[in-house]
């Protein structure tokens, strides 16, 4: 039976000191079940003295004159207790008025939409930070609740790319209609039909995982142009805040989000991390009438494809390198994205 997911708590990011002589900061937010923030922080070597809390409404900008909480650093931790499950909160940390963190939850709470998350808090090599607020990943934002359209607005998502067919949109259409909507149709590559063959027994859990690796192949052999054009409407500062999707937020929207952060150059390891929390932000159980009278190895075989899979990101950017020599001339040779394009990037999405 496939595994509903519904983490209690959610892991949002570390940050680390910015130069070689700052201590060595790691801050995570989570947030518990009833909605309140739990902010935890790390610090090598062990700094003494007084930790401050600011929270805003808007990433990046914070007002100093009253911190909501004040604390010994020693306590490692602060709880945020809000009545506010719509406005999203963000939190800068103050450590002896020297060092500063910012941080929020990187998942959106949603009822309809899977797998949304910010792409905020990720640390670059050059110790820069990506930005909070700006830049949104999720499956398809279609059936959405009253709740979901509130929280939407909160975001301030001025524009959706979206990275499913013009079959998949004639199905399931976005409703929401305070947002752009870019259409960079992938093909999925006859997801529909090895559904169908697996259900009937014709495919097992090898076929499964071949399958998907060869679609992410697919990515880098035929659909350069779709996710150059999305690197370049995210590389435009008017379309900020962004949101881009796909079905569940997971493969074409996830090979999007890795090859994004590669560009503003975040390490592979903390790229990898992000594709794979999509197995915590998945909630699976709309699948489970469909296959409940399936044969074991039918279940497993679909669950392989519903979920992340490392090899799966792992054999696309092998073809990168394969066919391009490196990431970089991927970038440019492949996607024709220029230094223009990448500084403008990083000058959007990093501080």
């Amino acid at each position: 039976m496939l595994n509903r997911l519904f983490p209690l708590f959610i892991l949002i990011s570390i940050i680390s000191g910015c130069n070689s002589n700052d201590p060595d900061i790691r801050v995570v937010c989570l947030r518990n079940d009833i909605g309140n923030y739990i902010i935890k922080w790390e610090t090598f070597p062990q700094i003494e003295g007084t930790l401050k809390l600011y929270v805003s409404d808007n990433p990046g900008h914070f007002s100093k004159n009253s911190p909501a909480v004040t604390t010994d650093i020693f306590e490692g931790r602060v709880t945020y207790v809000t009545n506010d499950n719509i406005t999203r909160k963000y939190f800068c940390l103050s450590f002896n008025d020297k060092y500063e963190r910012e941080v929020s939850s990187r998942a959106i709470s949603m009822e309809k939409v899977q797998n949304l998350r910010d792409l905020g808090g990720y640390l670059t090599k050059e110790k820069k930070t990506t930005r909070w607020g700006k830049l949104y990943r999720s499956g398809e934002p279609t059936l959405l609740s009253e709740w979901d359209t509130l929280r939407l607005n909160n975001l301030g998502i001025k524009t959706i790319i979206d990275l499913r067919t013009k079959h998949e949109i004639e199905i399931s259409p976005i409703k929401y209609n305070k947002a752009t909507v870019l259409n960079y149709p992938i093909n999925t590559a006859g997801m529909d039909t090895i559904l169908t063959k697996i259900k009937e027994g014709k495919l097992r859990k090898g076929d499964g995982i071949i399958f998907m690796q060869d679609l992410y192949i697919q990515f880098v052999e035929k659909n350069s142009e779709e996710f150059s054009k999305a690197l370049k409407a995210l590389s435009n500062e008017e379309n900020y805040p962004v949101l881009f999707n796909c079905t569940l937020g997971k493969d074409r929207s996830g090979f999007l989000a890795a090859i994004l952060l590669l560009t503003l150059d975040v390490p592979e390891t903390t790229v990898m991390q992000d594709y794979m929390e999509t197995k915590n932000y998945l909630d699976l159980s709309r699948f489970e009438d469909s296959v409940k009278d399936l044969e074991v190895d039918a279940q497993e075989t679909i669950a392989l494809l519903l979920t992340a899979n490392e090899t799966y990101l792992d054999v696309g950017l092998s073809k990168i390198r394969k066919d391009y020599g490196s990431i970089q001339k991927y970038l440019s040779e492949g996607l024709k994205i220029t230094d223009k394009d990448r500084a403008k990037l990083k000058e959007i999405l990093l501080y």
